[in-house]
């Protein structure tokens, strides 16, 4: 336990350093460990990621500063990536993931649809910048137990206000859990809007999806 968490120390401040070859170096020495990729990627990289919206947030940093740790994390996740178990998708866990509107940020989408992936949810991935009329197209397309919505920008956040009232218009809003997610959102903003649930954190937000569909199996 000792040595894995050398490991994950290495991966967390690679991203703070905001290195390329660090990061490449930690995650290749982390996977050749046997650490487990899972807990590299929740534990290791993504609170790196969750400090440095922080300082985003308090002006510390600027936008330029998050778009390269963001890249610097997508270097680790490559490596980590196919060493992920892998597990089919189980019935009633399909999911819709998009990142609003006006906002063309993706790593933390990225990060809950890998993690998503691996406890067995189907993922329909919209992408980056999309317009809630196309959400609402996917949700009664796939119908899906769960939506998610991810911004990083406090002017995106509001578009998600629009995909929810998109979906209320549709007569959709009642089949689908809908749970937010990025730097800035809060469970004040959430109630405001009227999702389910929001948060920062990319393996809290797992565990409540979880939760919602383990509930749907009876479990």
């Amino acid at each position: 336990m000792k040595e894995e968490t050398k490991y994950l120390a290495a991966l967390k401040e690679a991203i703070l350093q905001m290195d390329y070859p660090l990061v490449v170096k930690a995650a290749k020495e982390a996977m050749e460990a046997k650490v487990d990729p899972l807990r590299a990627i929740t534990e290791g990289m993504s609170p790196a990621m969750a400090l440095i919206g922080e300082k985003f947030q308090t002006g510390e940093y600027f936008l330029p500063e998050l778009i390269v740790a963001a890249d610097v994390m997508k270097e680790g996740l490559k490596i980590i990536h196919p060493y992920l178990p892998k597990t089919g998708s189980r019935v009633g866990r399909k999911l819709v993931i998009a990142t609003v509107e006006g906002d063309n940020h993706d790593i933390g989408k990225n990060i809950v649809t890998t993690l998503l992936t691996v406890h067995g949810f189907e993922v329909i991935d919209l992408g980056i910048d999309v317009p809630a009329k196309k959400i609402v197209e996917a949700v009664k397309e796939h119908q899906p137990a769960i939506l998610g919505l991810s911004a990083l920008l406090t002017l995106t956040m509001l578009k998600m206000k629009e995909v929810i009232t998109a979906l209320k218009e549709a007569g959709l809003r009642e089949k689908v859990k809908v749970i937010i997610g990025g730097a800035s959102v809060t469970p004040q903003f959430a109630r405001s809007i009227g999702a389910d649930y929001s948060t920062t954190n990319a393996a809290e937000g797992i565990e409540k999806c979880l939760e919602w569909v383990k509930s749907q199996e009876g479990r």
